[in-house]
């Protein structure tokens, strides 16, 4: 009965109707309004009084003459209200159809309203949703982040017990380093100071500024060039001015003037206008045009593209081809050529040509020295006259000397290039062919000559050839010819050359304008002292081009050094190459027995090789190089002399299979690859009998920000320069012998 009884006074629980359920009961409550309607009129029919008919027309027979008329009338009476009901009826179901109608738009409407409800709840569901997820994805984030945070901790934590096991590892070794205890004497320690310790500050009751001492204010200077308002500051500049003034005028008694107050009312007004020139941003110098560019601009420049100068009266560098003041004629062949952009070593090496300065140009390998010393060559040689019968016999006008037969033939090549728009012939002498044919294109007239030393040397001795108007030489890769031993065959090339159009030592002296002077052109990558040694007897007041550091690399060679055993060598060889695919790779060796061996066991493992070293006859070198750059062979093994200057395009990998005994041979090695602008992966073995380079080469790795194997850094050789005393004190366990 108590369940019951609890049962009747709860209040009754909300019945939810489906869809179907609910469109049932409003058809069922429809019809029970429709039904009601009809009741209603039904009943309301019934109750209205019957209208008597209308009385019979006067001149009508009267009823009881004949009976015909009389049934005629009572026809005519039904029919009437037979109309009538019909009318009534017509209404009616009007009436009902209208409340139909009525009723339909009323249950549209509760459905539109109840649809909209419905839509209502369901956004309030999803927006309800989302928050909830929004709050599980900011849990989880501070979950992610309180996880991170705990593991850096630990890293940390483990960092500083690893720390303390180094010091204790320290300690326990080399022995703690306890400081001394400072004993104070008695009559130090009562003693009474009268001076003034270096902490107390004395100025503080006397000085003004620490009266009024000045706070930061935060912010100050947002959102300005600098951070300096510029119109605030020309504001409080008016003000001391007038201040001051005010202050002069006061002390010396003079009474202020009308056009004093007027000059401070315009420096007010000035003060307070927007100046645009004080607010000015200037622009890059790429944007600006030649006429525009300032000091600031060009030494923007200058270091936009790395280069500095070493000279005096040095010329501005040019930005462009356009710029530049080469004739037409070559700007159309460079064009032809496809160079599009000059290098930085073109741009500063270039204007120094054309006006026939002393050069030593200083640059990393691949950065287009050729091309800096070709173009002013070609532009001294059309303001000559052409080689004719008459003067042929005097010899050429430019001689270029290179130190191997490869580069002095890419050379020549490039020369070529766009000697052929000007009409300019260029004869290449070099070793392994006839010297009589080479004599013989000489004699038949040429204006440039691209030669090595030793074979230029043995044909002026020969009277193949003669340099009486020769005034341009160009010295490319210089250390490289000094190095191999060619200096006293340059010394000789150089001293068969009239020495009566020297340039004047004196930089200041004038120089007679209907004269020409010998120009002489010095590149190379590094700069040892026998070639500042040969510069400073031959050239005069030279202006001296760096581009980068001297004996750097270029940054597009990725250098990768491995710490490998002997027998590790091959193996380690052979899966780089496998590895590289269809790319080519130059792997270079000391030794020309070590180079023919290593491409022997190459070609036995399936790999395309050739060789390229002094060993071989010209024809047969030219063979390889032909192949290598036609990838009819994609793996060159060579010695030195592909190392210095030979540019083959698309070198992705070189190798040191054998390390060479100097950096500087290491760096033109390396820079076989990361030429033209396109990057390059460099890889040397590197053995414990490698000793003599470990220093040098862990500098270089260091300054390029390469890895350095961790047996190198910690190698005794590779923290000092060879030939130099390790400054340290014996350690605990050395053993140091006395002379007695």
């Amino acid at each position: 009965m108590k369940r019951s009884a609890d049962a009747m006074t709860e209040p009754a629980k909300p019945v939810f109707l489906t869809k179907a359920e609910r469109e049932r009961l409003a058809l069922e409550r429809r019809q029970a309004a429709v039904s009601d309607q009809r009741r209603t009129a039904l009943d309301l029919l019934q109750s209205l009084p019957r209208t008597p008919p209308p009385p019979p027309p006067s001149g009508a027979p009267p009823s009881g003459s004949n009976s015909a008329p009389r049934d005629s009338s009572n026809s005519h009476r039904d029919s009437s209200d037979r109309d009538r009901d019909r009318d009534r009826e017509r209404r009616r179901d009007d009436d009902s159809r209208r409340d139909r109608d009525r009723d339909r738009d009323r249950d549209r409407d509760r459905d539109d309203s109840s649809r909209r409800d419905r839509d209502r709840d369901r956004r309030d569901r999803d927006r309800d949703r989302e928050r909830e997820r929004e709050r599980d994805r900011d849990r989880e984030r501070g979950d992610r982040g309180d996880r991170e945070r705990d593991r850096l901790e630990k890293m940390a934590e483990r960092e500083r017990e690893r720390e303390k096991e180094l010091d204790a590892i320290k300690e326990q070794y080399l022995g703690s380093k306890k400081p001394k205890k400072r004993v104070i004497k008695p009559s130090e320690k009562f003693r009474f100071s009268f001076d003034w310790e270096n902490t107390e500050d004395t100025s503080r009751d006397m000085n003004a500024l620490y009266q009024s001492p000045h706070e930061a204010r935060l912010l100050f200077g947002r959102g300005f060039l600098a951070g300096i308002d510029r119109r605030e500051q020309k504001k409080a500049a008016a003000v001391h001015e007038k201040e001051t003034r005010a202050e002069l005028r006061r002390k010396a008694g003079v009474e202020d003037r009308p056009e004093d107050d007027v000059v401070d009312k315009k420096k007010a007004a000035a003060a307070e206008m927007y100046d645009a020139f004080d607010m000015r941003v200037d622009r890059h110098w790429s944007e600006k045009a030649l006429e525009e560019m300032t000091e600031r601009d060009w030494r923007i420049f200058r270091e936009d593209f790395n280069i500095s100068y070493k000279g005096s009266r040095i010329p501005r560098p040019m930005r462009k081809w356009s710029e530049s003041k080469l004739g037409t004629e070559l700007l159309r062949a460079i064009d032809k050529v496809g160079y599009e952009k000059p290098s930085p070593i073109q741009m500063a090496a270039i204007p120094l040509g054309l006006q026939q300065r002393d050069v030593i140009g200083i640059a990393e390998t691949g950065s287009g020295k050729t091309a800096a010393f070709v173009l002013p060559m070609l532009s001294y040689i059309t303001r000559l006259p052409p080689i004719s019968e008459e003067n042929e016999a005097e010899g050429p006008y430019a001689v270029v000397m290179a130190p191997t037969r490869e580069l002095a033939q890419q050379i020549e090549e490039e020369t070529v290039k766009f000697a052929t728009y000007l009409g300019i012939k260029v004869v290449s002498i070099v070793g392994g062919q006839s010297i009589e044919e080479q004599g013989f294109k000489i004699r038949q007239g040429c204006e440039i000559v691209i030669a090595t030393p030793g074979r230029l040397l043995d044909c002026l001795e020969r009277r193949y050839a003669v340099l009486n108007q020769c005034n341009y030489v160009v010295l490319d890769e210089a250390d490289r010819m000094i190095d191999m031993g060619f200096e006293p065959q340059v010394v000789g090339v150089l001293d068969a050359m009239p020495s009566s159009n020297l340039k004047p030592e004196n930089e200041d002296e004038e120089l007679d304008e209907k004269r020409i002077y010998r120009t002489t052109y010095m590149f190379s990558a590094t700069m040892p002292p026998a070639v500042e040694r040969l510069a400073r007897k031959y050239l005069r007041n030279p202006v001296v081009v760096t581009i980068g550091t001297a004996g750097k690399t270029t940054d597009l060679i990725t250098q990768n050094v491995i710490m490998v055993k002997g027998s590790e060598k091959m193996p380690r060889l052979q899966k780089i190459l496998t590895d590289l695919g269809d790319k080519t790779a130059i792997v270079f060796c000391n030794t020309k027995k070590t180079a023919d061996m290593r491409a022997k066991d190459l070609d036995k493992a399936g790999f395309r090789v050739t060789t390229l070293h002094g060993g071989k006859s010209q024809d047969q070198r030219e063979i390889s190089l032909d192949g290598f750059r036609n990838r009819r062979f994609n793996v060159l093994v060579a010695t030195d002399v592909a190392g210095r200057g030979i540019d083959i395009p698309d070198v992705a990998h070189v190798i040191n299979y054998e390390m060479p005994s100097s950096i500087d041979t290491y760096t033109h090695r390396i820079g076989r690859t990361g030429r033209a602008g396109k990057k390059g992966v460099a890889t040397s073995f590197l053995t414990l009998e490698n000793t003599d380079i470990f220093f040098d080469l862990k500098q270089m790795l260091i300054q390029s920000s390469s890895p350095v194997p961790p047996e190198l850094a910690r190698h005794e050789a590779s923290k000092f320069k060879p030939g130099s005393i390790p400054d340290r004190p014996p350690r605990r366990n050395d053993t140091v012998f006395a002379n007695h």
